[in-house]
């Protein structure tokens, strides 16, 4: 794993873990997205709106999962409240 660690990308990746992650879902969702709309005949207007939402779809979604991250991070103490009155 360390000589793995030593290439640049994957250090940056390792730096910026949602940057790396919605780059890399967007990429394989636009070559879906070419692989299954190739022979509909899109406008270029067509293709560079559905590109944009699709890339922008793959950063909705891993924002939406960085939200368990901050679940951990908070700290039990903060959230162990036990009700019980003195």
């Amino acid at each position: 794993m360390n000589q793995l660690e030593n290439l640049a990308l994957v250090r940056w990746s390792l730096r910026h873990p949602r940057l790396a992650a919605w780059i890399g879902l967007a990429a394989g969702m636009v070559i879906l997205l070419l692989i299954e709309v190739q022979s509909e005949g899109l406008t270029a207007g067509n293709w560079i709106a559905l590109m944009t939402a699709t890339v922008l779809v793959a950063g909705a979604c891993v924002w939406i999962i960085s939200w368990e991250d901050r679940d951990e991070e908070i700290e039990p103490s903060e959230t162990s409240d036990t009700g019980q009155s003195k």
